[in-house]
Parts: C-alpha cells; sequence; structure tokens
C-alpha cells in the first residue's frame, strides 16, 4: 500500500464532506474488508456517498481482481501484454500494416515507410498510452528516424488508422476507441459493457492520459450519459469540438459487436478482456486487447442510476449458463 496516497485520499475526502478524519480513515477500511474497494476506489467511486445496499453494487478492484485470476490464464496473457504478440494473433482484426525494428532491419523500415505520410511508433509493452508518439515522416527527412525510434525504444511501428468521419467529428486529435468488454465462457462469447473513450487535444484518448469516457448501449450504440475525465468533470459536450456526447450514435456498432464476439474465441484461455475498438475509414478494427482491463472507467458517479455500480450487470451476464 502507498499510505502517502491513503493519507492524500483520506485528506481530499474530508474536504469534500466535512466528516473526521477517523471516520473517514475507518470507513475506508470497512469498505477494503467488506467490498473489497481500495482507498482509490472509494474516492473515484465515491462510496462516502453511498449506503450499504448501493455500496455493494460497486465492482471494486479486489472483486475485478478476481474475476481476472479467474478467467485469464497467466501463460496466455502474454499474447496481450507484448503488442507484437497480439498483432500477430490478431492479424485478421488489426487491418493494419506494422513492422517490428530489432537494430537490423532498416531496409524493411525504409521499405515499410514508401507511400506513407505518418506513423505510430509504440514501446512493446506499457499501458495509458504512455510513450507512443505519431511521427511525421516529412519532418525526418534529413534525419535518422531508425535510429531515433531505437534509442527511444519505440519498436513497434503501424500504419496509422484513419478514423472514420463520424467519429473524428467528436474528437480530432485522437483516434476515439471504444472499449468493448467481453466474457467467454462455455464456448460462447458475451459483451458485458461497453465505453466510448474520447481523446481531448492529445495524441490517445485513455482516461488516465486526459481522455474522457462515457458509457455507450450495448444494444443500439450510443452513448447514455455525458463524458466525464479523470479529474470528475462532466462534459456534455465535447470542449473543443463542441459535439453533444450524450446521444451520441457510434457508428457501425453492428460490427463492432461482431468484431468483438469473433476475436473473444481466438484465445479462449483469457476469458475476460477489455478490447479497443476503432471504428476506421474502411469500418470497425482492433487497436488493442487488455487481458487485465481497468474497472476505473465502469461505474463513475455521474454514470450511475441511483447510485447503483456494474457488479450486478457483471454478475448477470457472467454466470447466466445460456
Amino acid at each position: 500500500m502507498d499510505y502517502k496516497r491513503f493519507f492524500c485520499t483520506v485528506n481530499e475526502v474530508k474536504q469534500k464532506t466535512g466528516k473526521s478524519k477517523i471516520f473517514i480513515f475507518f470507513d475506508i477500511v470497512y469498505c477494503g474488508l467488506k467490498y473489497q474497494a481500495g482507498y482509490l476506489d472509494y474516492l473515484l467511486f465515491e462510496m462516502y456517498k453511498l449506503n450499504k445496499n448501493q455500496r455493494k453494487t460497486i465492482l471494486t478492484r479486489g472483486i475485478n481482481n478476481a474475476y481476472i485470476k479467474k478467467y485469464n490464464n497467466p501463460n496466455y496473457t502474454y499474447l496481450f501484454k507484448e503488442k507484437q504478440e497480439f498483432n500477430k494473433m490478431f492479424k485478421d482484426y488489426i487491418k493494419r500494416d506494422w513492422i517490428l525494428l530489432n537494430g537490423s532491419n532498416q531496409e524493411a523500415f525504409d521499405k515499410f515507410l514508401k507511400n506513407k505520410k505518418e506513423v505510430f511508433a509504440k514501446p512493446l509493452n506499457g499501458t495509458h498510452g504512455d510513450n507512443m508518439q505519431k511521427i511525421k515522416l516529412s519532418e525526418w527527412k534529413n534525419k535518422n528516424l531508425y535510429q531515433y525510434l531505437m534509442e527511444q525504444q519505440l519498436f513497434l511501428i503501424e500504419e496509422l488508422v484513419i478514423q472514420d468521419k463520424i467519429m473524428n467529428s467528436l474528437n480530432p486529435s485522437s483516434i476515439n476507441t471504444i472499449r468493448v468488454i467481453s466474457i467467454f465462457k462455455n464456448g460462447k462469447a458475451k459483451i458485458i459493457a461497453a465505453y466510448s473513450r474520447i481523446g481531448c487535444g492529445k495524441i490517445v484518448d485513455n482516461f488516465n492520459a486526459g481522455g474522457m469516457v462515457a458509457p455507450v448501449d450495448i444494444k443500439t450504440g450510443k452513448i447514455t450519459y455525458p463524458a466525464v475525465n479523470k479529474k470528475n468533470l462532466v462534459f456534455e459536450k465535447h470542449p473543443e469540438t463542441n459535439i453533444p456526447i450524450e446521444g451520441f450514435q457510434i457508428p457501425e456498432w453492428e460490427n463492432v459487436k461482431n468484431l468483438v464476439l469473433k476475436a473473444a474465441k481466438i484465445v479462449p484461455q483469457v476469458g475476460l478482456v477489455g478490447w479497443d475498438v476503432a471504428i476506421s475509414d474502411h469500418g470497425p478494427l482492433l487497436i488493442e486487447g487488455n487481458e487485465f482491463p481497468g474497472h476505473d472507467i465502469y461505474q463513475l458517479p455521474p454514470h450511475r442510476k441511483d447510485g447503483i455500480g456494474m457488479l450486478p450487470t457483471f454478475e448477470k451476464i457472467i454466470n447466466n449458463k445460456k
């Protein structure tokens, strides 16, 4: 445990509620023991505002970890953690060209770059879009791009995804992916939930890197609430494009679901996956799959009705034998 952050959380909740630090301290400990909630869960999901019936509906860190431990075989999770392995395994679903730099294939790299204006460079591991770079090739005409990428340990180079016009109108600074959570169990794939991840001025849309998130109705593909960022600020319209967020229709929604349901069957040993799906100018494709999908975007306070979290939804779908 990070005790410094723990006590910072206590202080932050005190400022929000006016309750005593002693009460908050023991309430956080109680929620940890009773609901498997970490102190960050307590703060992020505003558990200090919830009664016991509401609290028991929150999909906490401990419960999420237990699901992952149960359904995801660690002997196979490298197929998702290591980006080059993911691209190989899901080659029919990523729908873009890519190359892995190894220190001795500059000629192949130069050939890869032909007829391209931009590429996306990624480290082989990492989360939250950390250290990824969008490279404009026109800026590297007289420089050694290959050497730079090797030095920066950006070994995975991908063709740039051209975003669908509708999704681009929502936010053009990044690809705005849809996080679709699926479960593969008893030979069947099911979609549990979906969330629209919306960028805001950066080249990535990640919630933990300045992006916003909003739930998506899995039946219709419409965004059902305003967006929220990590600072818990609520956006009814995108702050840069002024596009209304609630009610926004994700294009090609049935194709998005079909893509995920097919992909979920490829590695059945990893049953619980958070897929990041982009809508490109030639249809939905996978950006990546997360074998340890974070639960932080699932039930943010502005996205809950009557304080009810996502645990009942997960339990209903995961435990349904049909």
